[in-house]
Formats: C-alpha cells, sequence, structure tokens
C-alpha cells in the first residue's frame, strides 16, 4: 500500500505531536506572535487527492489559498495506466501559522480519503474543536466532515449539529465521482443491483458471496430478501469494509439478521478457504480492476477453488462508451480500469473459461441498448 509513501493521517498525527503548542495558537512568551499573519508557504510532496484536483482546491481556495499543483503518472513507463491520485502540492497565504497546521491537520485525511485509526465519537469532539472559526462556514463542510469521520453518517450528523448549533441536521450525499458520475443519469449502479438480485433469486440462490463487495450496496439489498440464507461480503479494503458495515448498520440489525450476514477481509487473488460453500458468487465491476496476471490469479481463485454453482459477472461494454457525453474519446470509465472489454471480447474469455472449468455460461444485457453498440454493461452468469 501507499502509506509509508503518502501524506496521510500518520502526517496529521505527526503534526500535532510536533508542533503541538503551534497549532494550539497559543504561545506564553509571545502571545501576540502567535496570532499574527505571515506569509507562509507549505508543500506536500505526494498527497493522495482520492476526487482529483478541482476537489482539492474546493477543499483550500475557499480559505484563501493559492494553490499549486504537479500530478504524477503512476508508472512514466506505462502512459497507458494513467494519472494518479498523487499530487505534489504548494499552498501560499498569508495568515497565523495555527490555521495553516489546523487546515493541513484536517484536510490530509479528508483528500486521502482514510485514516489508520478507529474513529469514534472522541474525532466528533476533535473536528468540532479544529474546526471553530472555519469549518462551519465552508462550502464543503458536509463532505469534509464525512470524510473525516470515515463516513460513518451518524457521527458526522452529530458533528454537524455541533458545528453549527443545530439539535438535528439533513445529510447530504456526497456527489458522484468517476465511474459513478460517468454513468449517473443511467442509473446504471442501481440498475446493476436489482438485476443481480433478481437473476439470484430466480436460481433459488440462498447462500451467497459478493467478491469485491466494496462498500456493500449490492449486500444491503441481499440481506433485505428474507429468502437469502447468508449474505457474504469480501473485499480487500478495510476502509471499504468499514463503510459497509456502517451501510447495514450491522449492530442495530435483529439478532436473527446479524446471524445472516458477515464481511470478510481478504484479497481475490489467493487461494481462500472462506470463498467455499457457497450457493453463488458475484462479481460486479470488478474484473475490469485486474491487470492480466492478477486477472489469470482471480480466475483459478473463483471458478477452480471456490467453485460456486452460480456465478453473476458484470463489466462494462467498451462499445457503449462513445455514449457517454462527458467521457473523453478513448478513455475508460474510471482511471483505475486496466481494461474494459467490447462484447466479443469478453465473451470469448468468458466461453473460454467455463469450457476450462466445466461451467455453462450465458450472456445478457443490462442498460438502454444501442442497436448497434450494445448495452452499456454486459453481464455473464455461469451454472454447473
Amino acid at each position: 500500500n501507499d502509506r509509508p509513501y503518502a501524506a496521510s493521517s500518520f502526517l496529521s498525527v505527526a503534526i500535532s505531536r510536533v508542533f503541538g503548542s503551534a497549532i494550539s495558537g497559543k504561545s506564553s512568551e509571545r502571545p501576540e506572535l502567535a496570532k499574527t499573519a505571515i506569509p507562509l508557504e507549505a508543500t506536500i510532496s505526494v498527497l493522495p487527492c482520492r476526487g482529483g484536483e478541482n476537489f482539492l482546491r474546493r477543499l483550500f481556495e475557499p480559505l484563501g489559498y493559492e494553490v499549486s499543483t504537479i500530478r504524477h503518472a503512476l508508472d512514466p513507463k506505462f502512459a497507458e495506466w494513467g494519472e494518479s491520485p498523487y499530487f505534489t502540492v504548494t499552498l501560499k497565504r498569508t495568515a497565523p501559522l495555527y490555521e495553516l497546521l489546523t487546515h493541513l491537520y484536517v484536510l490530509i485525511p479528508v483528500l486521502d480519503d482514510e485514516k489508520h485509526y478507529w474513529v469514534g465519537t472522541d474525532e466528533v469532539d476533535k473536528l468540532i474543536k479544529k474546526g471553530v472559526g472555519w469549518l462551519e462556514t465552508h462550502p464543503e463542510k458536509e463532505i469534509i466532515t464525512l470524510r473525516y469521520l470515515k463516513h460513518r453518517r451518524s457521527l458526522a450528523r452529530i458533528a454537524l449539529a455541533g458545528l453549527l448549533g443545530e439539535e438535528e441536521l439533513e445529510q447530504e450525499e456526497p456527489e458522484a465521482t468517476g465511474e459513478d458520475a460517468i454513468e449517473e443519469k443511467l442509473s446504471l449502479n442501481e440498475q446493476r443491483l436489482k438485476t443481480v438480485h433478481s437473476l439470484l433469486r430466480e436460481m433459488g440462490a440462498k447462500r451467497i458471496i459478493d467478491l469485491g463487495c466494496g462498500e456493500g450496496k449490492l449486500l444491503r439489498h441481499l440481506l433485505r430478501d428474507k429468502h437469502i440464507e447468508m449474505v457474504t461480503g469480501l473485499d480487500v479494503s478495510i476502509q471499504a469494509l468499514e463503510r459497509a458495515k456502517d451501510r447495514l448498520q450491522i449492530e442495530n440489525l435483529r439478532p436473527k439478521d446479524q446471524a445472516r450476514i458477515q464481511l470478510l477481509h481478504g484479497s481475490l487473488m489467493y487461494r481462500d478457504k472462506r470463498l467455499e460453500g457457497f450457493d453463488a458468487a458475484t462479481v460486479v465491476e470488478v474484473i475490469e480492476h485486474l491487470d492480466q496476471p492478477r486477472l489469470a490469479a482471480f480466475e483459478r481463485v473463483l471458478f477452480e477453488f471456490a467453485r460456486p454453482t452460480i456465478i453473476v459477472l458484470t463489466t462494462p461494454n467498451r462499445e457503449y462508451n462513445v455514449k457517454f457525453e462527458n467521457l473523453p474519446t478513448g478513455k475508460f470509465r474510471h482511471k483505475d480500469h486496466r481494461f474494459e472489454w467490447t462484447r466479443g471480447e469478453f465473451q470469448a474469455w468468458a466461453k473460454s473459461i467455463a469450457e476450462k472449468y466445466g461451467y455453462i455460461v450465458e450472456f445478457k444485457s443490462l442498460g438502454e441498448e444501442d442497436e448497434k453498440l450494445g448495452a452499456p454493461t454486459q453481464i455473464g452468469v455461469f451454472t454447473r
């Protein structure tokens, strides 16, 4: 992972420890100097900006900073990998030192969209204390609060109410980014979830595992279906699993329903006994994030070792990309996509995998279908 190399919540902790008195804005020897605005410049060499440069500017420019950025490629040798989320960022502003340190302390983990420690109610108090005087008037206060508290919406509501002095506050949804933003007008994600759920129900699946479950959107659909006995989600990202736990509100479920859901931390690249014994596995918009060696490993993990009776797999149809007005020509729908297949490429892959591992595959389309280009999403339903 990028933790040893990128600015993150580790840096925020370091700022608070090394510059403890400076960030407090107090000085016993020179109290007037601590409050004095002085010309300041801060450079962060490798800052993850998950949301892009525009999001970075939306955070710092309303606070009066002059923002300069240099974006880094994932690897200069492999231009097709595209741009990375990492920037060298320089901030300039005439302000008291404690304001700059406070803004960095709060906004670095917000841009990274991650924290290396558990977030509880003490983080709410910390954010309210650090946010007084600037966060309550910031145009992006909702998304700052939500990301700072690791997308725990209940905590975010408490924090915003504390900042704004309100007893109750409606939580706004963060704006769609990346693939969701491109496909937003078509509501493709919701269509995928409903279609996958419907297919599983038609085939009578009772024990289902969602591989690459992310934040648990499909899990929530499946858990509501009382015909399904067991719902399992697996993801390599601890952060995503924590969001899934919050989304599903597992702690508030009835004991009977708590027993029907489990979240597993694991990789799709390695054989795992926990993946065996399921009626069905879902793989929704996952394989396009795998490069060729990892895709080959994933094929064996799922089709050879886990071997569920049913596999429902979805992936973008590259031919349809020309229909998205906000997607530049030749670009994939998400910067992390390693490939996007045409219908012919997907069907050739799926048929070869089915034949190799003893499955039968049927193809379906999802979304508004174009006569020449097909539908935006293609589905493979594998059975044995």
